[in-house]
């Protein structure tokens, strides 16, 4: 089965914001043109992530795909309490990709982190249809996650998608003036945390990143793009 996603513009949420202003600008940002929103936030319980994950499903309200980051138990979780999820963002320590896949469904969207040759080899490895995309970073150092690898720069990343026909969406220390160079590098999208959360004015900065990034074609993967 297809899944579309407008991969252009993702919002990975701030674990530094308290449940209120996450939800104001979350709102402000889908306003502004962010396609996909990613709940993340490592600090926090699994009980509270559900909760956050209904709030921001009300919010959202069926504009944009809501993905959880990491945590395909609190995915279903917030599935089985009512919200729309529609899907997960994992890392390369989470629970494989294949399994999210059986557990979560066809329609489900599924993107994994892929920072190295070896992280591609192993996407490449997976079944057909497991994957949506692959987040690749980051392309410059970001204080938003400290253990982040060695910063590929738009020349790396560029090799990075070059490597792959699975869709890749740029992370980390990106702005709005990076995007249209990251996408003749071969970028379905970026992906912000900070740029967009600590802005004064959370619309016009996604405004800001939306204009850039439809400035090559849409984002849109098809399904598992290989």
């Amino acid at each position: 089965m297809t899944r579309r996603v407008d991969l252009a513009l993702h919002l990975v949420t701030d674990d530094r914001l308290n449940a209120d202003a996450l939800l104001s600008i979350v709102d402000a940002a889908v306003d502004g043109g962010v396609t996909v929103v990613q709940l993340r936030d490592k600090r926090v319980t699994a009980a509270e992530l559900i909760r956050r994950a209904r709030m921001l499903s009300d919010v959202i309200a069926g504009r944009v795909p809501l993905l959880i980051d990491d945590r395909v138990d609190v995915a279903l979780a917030a599935i089985d309490a009512g919200a729309r999820v529609d899907g997960v963002h994992l890392g390369q320590h989470d629970i494989p990709p294949t399994t999210a896949r059986r557990v979560l469904g066809p329609d489900a969207v599924i993107g994994w982190t892929a920072n190295t040759a070896a992280h591609l080899q192993a996407a490449h490895a997976m079944p057909d249809g497991t994957l949506d995309y692959l987040g690749v970073g980051v392309i410059r150092p970001t204080i938003t996650k400290a253990d982040h690898p060695p910063a590929l720069g738009i020349e790396g990343f560029a090799e990075r998608a070059a490597a792959t026909p699975l869709a890749c969406v740029a992370i980390g220390g990106v702005g709005p003036d990076d995007v249209a160079a990251l996408r003749r590098a071969g970028a379905a999208g970026v992906a912000v945390v900070s740029a967009i959360s600590g802005a004064a004015d959370p619309a016009a900065a996604a405004g800001a990143f939306a204009v850039a990034a439809r400035g090559r074609g849409s984002g849109t993967a098809d399904g598992a793009v290989r």
